[in-house]
C-alpha cells in the first residue's frame, strides 16, 4: 500500500495519514510497504524528498545508534528547531530561534555499549533498534575514534567477565588521559579477579576501570576540564554529549549570567559551568549526587584564578532551594534532568532572580517550565538550540529569563 509522509515524529519515524508510521522517511516522501498495526517496518522510497541523502555510515541500516542520517543537515536543523518551537507554542510562548550548534561527526565522547560472549570470543557493540541484536560498529561516523579504539579492550572484558547468557554494559567516556570505561552487569569480583583486571586496563592503556561500582584500576586519573580546573569525575558520571556541544551551551550560559556576582548553579553535576562560571562570580553548586560535588569541589581546590565555589548535596525534586534561600543570588543557572524543574522554577519565579539561565534536553518540560517563568513576569530571550546529539532525535536547548 502506497502513502504519503506528512510529518516527522518525536522518535523520528516518518507519519502519514491513518496514523501510519515509519521509519528513515522524511515528509512530502510517497512510500510503498506492507502497514502492520499502523507501521511499515521496511518502506520502499517511491518518491524521495529532496532532503535525502545517502547515510554516512555503512551500519545505518542494522545499528539502532541514529535516527536521521538519512536527512540533510539542514533538514535536521530546521526540524529539531521546530520541536522547540512547536512545544513553547503550546505553552502560548513565541520566541526567536538561534541558529543551531551541530556537533560534527565523529565528536561524540561517551558512548554505552553492549557486550555479549560468544562460542569462541565475543560480541561488543550497539543493540540494532528495538532488539536484543548486538550489531558492532567498525567504521561508525558519530563516536570519537578513541572510544571505537577501546573495542578491543570491551571485547576481551566481555570474555573475560560476562556470563554465558547475560551482556555486559560499558560505559566508555574519553578524558584528557585516556579512556574512562565503567562496567555493568559483570560476574562477581572474586579470586585473583582483581589482580586480572588490573593487568588488562594496563595492557590495554585504559585510564580508569570500574567493574560494579568498584574501582579496579586509575592508571591516569582521567580528567575532563571545565574552565581553568581539572575535574575527575565518578566513574560514568554525567558529562555532556561532545565538546562542541558543551562550548555551545556554556557560550549561552556565561552570556546571560555576565555581570552576576553571585550565582546558584542548580543540578550542577560536576562543574560544567559552575567552575567556569567562578571565573567572574561567586558559584554555589547545588547536586543531589555527593560524589559529583566531590569532584567539583577537589577541581575547584586544584585550580588558580577562581572565586570562592561552595556545594550542598540536595535532591532538588522533594527539596527545591526556597525563596529565602535564593534571594541572595543575582542570577540562578538549572540544567535539570530530562523531568524539568517544575516546583523549583515555582520557587525561583516567586524569589524574582534578576537572571534565569535555563538549560534542557526535553523541549517539552523546558516549555513547561519557562511559562512559570513567564507568567511571573519575566522576558524570554532568544533559544540557542544545540544539536550535539548529531543524527539522533534528542534536541537540547537555552535561553536567558530576565525580569521586566
Amino acid at each position: 500500500m502506497s502513502v504519503t509522509i506528512t510529518r516527522l515524529g518525536h522518535h523520528g519515524d516518518g507519519i502519514a495519514e491513518g496514523p501510519v508510521f515509519a521509519p528513515r522517511t522524511l515528509p512530502g516522501e510517497e512510500i510503498d510497504g506492507e502497514i502492520v498495526e499502523g507501521r511499515i517496518a521496511t518502506p520502499k522510497i517511491v518518491t524521495p524528498s529532496p532532503d535525502r541523502v545517502a547515510a554516512p555510515c555503512r551500519h545505518y541500516k542494522a545499528c539502532g545508534g541514529c535516527a536521521l542520517q538519512h536527512a540533510s543537515d539542514n533538514f535536521v536543523a530546521g526540524w529539531k528547531q521546530d520541536v522547540v518551537r512547536t512545544a513553547l507554542a503550546a505553552q502560548d510562548i513565541a520566541a526567536e530561534m538561534l541558529p543551531v550548534h551541530t556537533s560534527p561527526p565523529r565528536a561524540r565522547r561517551r558512548a554505552v555499549f553492549t557486550g555479549r560472549r560468544t562460542k569462541k570470543d565475543a560480541l561488543v557493540g550497539l543493540h540494532a533498534r528495538a532488539s536484543d541484536v548486538i550489531t558492532e560498529i567498525p567504521d561508525c561516523q558519530l563516536l570519537y575514534p578513541d572510544l571505537l579504539a577501546a573495542v578491543p579492550a570491551l571485547r576481551a572484558l566481555t570474555v573475560f567477565g560476562a556470563s554465558r547468557k547475560g551482556e555486559l554494559r560499558f560505559t566508555v567516556t574519553r578524558s584528557n588521559a585516556g579512556v574512562d570505561v565503567s562496567v555493568e552487569g559483570a560476574k562477581p569480583l572474586e579470586g585473583q579477579m582483581l589482580m586480572t583486571l588490573g593487568a588488562m586496563a594496563g595492557e590495554h592503556g585504559l585510564a580508569r576501570l570500574t567493574w560494579n561500582g568498584e574501582m579496579i584500576a586509575e592508571i591516569r586519573p582521567p580528567y575532563q576540564t571545565f574552565g581553568k580546573a581539572r575535574v575527575n569525575p565518578p566513574a560514568g558520571a554525567f558529562l555532556q554529549a561532545t565538546q562542541e556541544g558543551e562550548n555551545a551551551l556554556l557560550s549561552a550560559v556565561l552570556e546571560t549570567v555576565s555581570g552576576a556576582k553571585h550565582i546558584a548553579d542548580l543540578f550542577s553535576g560536576c562543574g560544567t559551568f559552575a567552575l567556569p562560571m567562578a571565573e567572574n562570580a561567586e558559584v554555589h553548586a547545588v547536586e543531589s549526587e555527593a560524589d559529583m560535588l566531590r569532584s567539583l569541589d577537589q577541581g575547584w581546590r586544584m585550580a588558580t584564578g577562581l572565586k570562592r565555589v561552595t556545594t550542598e548535596a540536595r535532591d532538588l525534586f522533594r527539596r527545591p532551594l526556597l525563596p529565602d534561600e535564593l534571594k541572595r543570588y543575582d542570577a540562578v543557572v538549572i540544567d535539570p534532568p530530562r523531568a524539568g524543574a517544575e516546583y523549583q522554577m515555582m520557587e525561583i519565579a516567586t524569589a524574582q532572580v534578576p537572571v534565569v539561565s535555563a538549560v534542557s534536553c526535553n523541549p517539552v518540560t523546558f516549555a513547561r517550565d519557562a511559562k512559570i517563568l513567564t507568567q511571573a513576569g519575566y522576558e524570554m530571550g532568544p533559544v540557542t538550540v544545540v544539536d550535539q546529539f548529531r543524527w539522533s532525535t534528542h534536541v537540547e536547548m537555552a535561553a536567558a529569563f530576565t525580569l521586566k
